[in-house]
């Protein structure tokens, strides 16, 4: 048999070659992080998608009924008493349910699931399978295999925190606060987390902490529940605290007054004749309070969402950066120690 049968010709062999070092190849810690992950990514891949279509489908849906409803003249409320009105504007409230009563508590709910379920298990379990002492051993510092750890779950919290956040703010604007039916201030509990950047910010800080978490604790379950009740009590600070994230308007009229539309009341008195202000709850019966016809209002219009958003943004990210410089130092203590 000839030679020429058994040996590979030159030719194909350089090629191959030249086409493997053209192919990226990932090694090392990204690679490492990718696959310690992979179940993560396919599952918030998985309801990334569902939930995208599940917006894109309301989309559809809430705009094919309002271009039937002007088609034939039944866009406003005044037409609704019509039966034939009625019949077109029924199928609204379908879409318009799933999204203020569904998608918006999910969203809310959203940093602390990731914080619980992402965040939480990333260190302990590191801790409680004694698989940190073999890191502890490897040529690569502390620092960069931390950095390497937390990039792939850090990026895909970000991607699906952000693309939710921004489906949901445009449905909210487009189908919700424009829609011929459904009422939806910005400020409201379960409506203000779920739009613009307040869940990215929310979802990496919650991911961070649960991960400060997991190395105190350095178990599992413990960790998760502990990040669990912190997010949600850091949650109801930031609700408290939220009127005075940026100077709200202040403004006086004539008794029964009230706020502009999708405006936020953040206090509401009677002002008495000698120009002193006063609840109404603490002057039930008094008679300068029935003599009163001013009342005193502070409220946030719906053009405050932006900057009150970006205030609390900032703050978290702050935060965000100094629990994770704080993991990172105890990682480094602890190498040392």
């Amino acid at each position: 048999m000839s030679t020429d049968v058994l040996t590979e010709p030159a030719e194909p062999a350089a090629v191959r070659e030249r086409g493997a070092a053209r192919a990226p190849r990932l090694r090392g810690l990204l690679w490492l992080s990718l696959r310690q992950n992979r179940v993560l990514l396919r599952v918030l891949a998985v309801l990334l998608v569902l939930v995208s279509a599940d917006l894109v489908w309301l989309h559809v849906s809430i705009g094919h009924v309002v271009g039937v409803l002007r088609r034939t003249g039944c866009y406003y409320p005044e037409t609704w008493d019509s039966n034939a009105c009625w019949i077109l504007l029924s199928p609204i409230s379908r879409p318009n349910f799933w999204y203020l009563s569904v998608l918006q508590p999910l969203a809310a709910a959203l940093p602390l699931l990731l914080g619980v379920f992402v965040g939480a298990p990333l260190l302990a379990q590191e801790y409680e399978r004694g698989t940190i002492r073999l890191i502890r051993t490897q040529s690569v510092g502390p620092g960069r295999w931390l950095a390497a750890r937390l990039a792939v779950p850090g990026v895909a919290v970000l991607v699906v925190s952000g693309v939710f956040a921004c489906l949901m703010t445009w449905v909210w604007w487009t189908d919700v606060v424009h829609g011929p039916v459904a009422f939806d201030p910005p400020f409201q509990a379960l409506t203000y987390p779920a739009l613009g950047v307040a869940p990215v910010a929310w979802s990496l800080f919650a991911l961070a902490l649960g991960v400060l978490v997991g190395q105190l604790c350095r178990r599992v379950v413990p960790a998760m529940f502990l990040t669990g009740a912190l997010v949600a009590a850091l949650g109801g600070l930031a609700f408290w605290a939220r009127p005075d994230f940026w100077p709200a308007v202040e403004a006086t009229g004539p008794v029964g007054t009230s706020q502009p539309t999708n405006a936020w009341l953040v206090d509401r008195m009677l002002v008495l004749a000698d120009g002193s202000r006063v609840r109404t709850s603490a002057c039930l019966g008094s008679d300068p309070c029935a003599k009163a016809d001013t009342v005193w209002l502070r409220y946030h219009p719906a053009g405050h969402l932006v900057p009150v958003q970006l205030v609390e943004a900032g703050g978290l990210l702050l935060l965000t950066v100094a629990v994770l410089a704080v993991v990172f130092r105890r990682l480094r203590r602890e190498r040392r120690s």
